[in-house]
């Protein structure tokens, strides 16, 4: 598989022509709206077997098979030329597809109206065939014990029927926000505990849960060691029903990093209590911000890194938005929000526009400028081929367990067709 940005001038019948595929496959495989009105930056992944490439001054066959994990000898047979013939400039090679390691994946999915809408089902239904978790969103804990359930509707039977492990989570949300008086109340009174435990037992044979999945945020930092007790607790007693249990953990860089959303997050002790974790690297480029990257590769790295000192990295999911934002300028803080946008919808907005895409290779990330129909301007990041790419390659660099998405039902093909070529899906 391939991916190709595009350049001034080219269509979809040259593109095609060049990789030896049809345009209709490539409008099939990235749901191309509008096939005679490309963006100039815009990413299309190639659905072919293996990539080619083209040779630039100073390259060989040697330099090549180490820019693609082979040998000299293959590139040479499988192209055939004699190894020592020189390459010249503008020859295309094909190069064999890499060998893929297995890894898990889980979708968050979050009713937010009063009835689940089919497209967001229809989403869960597209990606199940590519998670090894799919993940409601939220079980919100009472202060008695019990639990608000969310909107579940098929997504139990969807999970089924794609052999995927349905992900219970659960939540400290109050009021539509993370409470801290909350998680204080559950995790310092043992009667109170056992009687949340068991009402999570009860609802999760009710409706198959095989992961339980604590997601508190914003816990005091005086319950720290609190939290870890209860996990530990918590763990135990789902060892006797023969579940898994995974934890949300806030981007943190080192065990003494200040601030509410970190502090009560032991890294070390979540990595030897749990099964796996979700650390939540994404949100640098968030709504209420200025505009910037959502998930930019160095600081989601330097999380990454930080993690593997504490825990093993086949326990981290490494947490990725399929979602960016559109800023409208200038940027005032504590002014309008920016709206969420799928990176379909970017495609749209840069099309309608007649914006280019550029690629911030500093911060793997894709962005662009336009100004609306009422003389706004706005600047959009999100997420493409070439940013999840990245992505998949520094998971792979690190020896990570795997992703966990933010959220299902915003579109964006391409993140599928790239997990089946690095990836061989988890299923358990």
């Amino acid at each position: 598989m391939q991916i190709h940005v595009v350049q001034q001038g080219q269509t979809l019948t040259g593109i095609a022509q060049a990789y030896n595929t049809t345009p209709e496959e490539i409008i099939r495989a990235n749901k191309i709206e509008t096939p005679n009105s490309l963006v100039v930056g815009q990413t299309v992944v190639i659905p072919i077997v293996g990539r080619f490439y083209w040779i630039k001054s100073g390259d060989s066959l040697w330099s090549i098979a180490r820019q693609f994990q082979t040998t000299p000898q293959q590139l040479a047979q499988i192209n055939r030329i004699q190894i020592n013939t020189p390459l010249q400039i503008g020859q295309r090679l094909y190069i064999p597809p890499l060998p893929k390691r297995n890894a898990e994946f889980n979708g968050y999915v979050e009713p937010r109206t009063a009835n689940v809408l089919p497209v967001l089902e229809e989403s869960a239904r597209s990606a199940a065939p590519y998670l090894t978790y799919l993940a409601p969103f939220s079980f919100r804990i009472q202060r008695d014990g019990t639990l608000k359930e969310p909107l579940l509707n098929n997504f139990p039977s969807i999970a089924r029927a794609n052999n995927v492990t349905l992900m219970m989570v659960i939540t400290n949300i109050e009021n539509d926000q993370f409470s801290d008086e909350l998680g204080s109340i559950i995790l310092n009174n043992e009667a109170l505990q056992n009687r949340f435990l068991e009402n999570i037992v009860s609802t999760a044979k009710r409706y198959g849960f095989r992961d339980i999945h604590f997601d508190m945020e914003y816990l005091r930092p005086a319950d720290r060691d609190a939290y870890s007790a209860f996990l530990r607790k918590a763990k135990q007693r789902f060892n006797r029903e023969g579940w898994l249990m995974s934890t949300a953990l806030a981007p943190k860089t080192s065990a003494t990093q200040k601030g509410r959303w970190y502090e009560a997050h032991d890294y070390r002790a979540h990595g030897q209590i749990v099964d796996f974790v979700v650390i939540m690297t994404y949100e640098w480029g968030y709504s209420g911000g200025p505009p910037m990257p959502v998930s930019p590769i160095g600081p989601v790295r330097q999380v990454l890194e930080y993690a593997i000192t504490e825990m093993p990295a086949s326990k981290i999911m490494m947490g990725q938005n399929l979602y960016g934002y559109d800023w409208t300028l200038p940027y005032v803080p504590g002014g309008k929000y920016a709206q969420a946008i799928s990176p379909q919808q970017a495609i749209r907005l840069a099309n309608r526009y007649h914006a280019g895409i550029e690629y911030d290779s500093k911060a793997q990330a894709p962005h662009f400028r336009y100004r609306d129909e009422n003389g706004n301007d706005h600047q959009v990041w999100f997420e493409d081929a070439r940013s999840i790419q990245a992505k998949f390659d520094l998971v792979k660099e690190l020896g990570l367990r795997g992703v966990s998405y933010w959220k299902l039902g915003l579109d964006f093909p391409q993140n599928w067709l790239l997990i089946t070529d690095n990836f061989n899906v988890i299923k358990r």
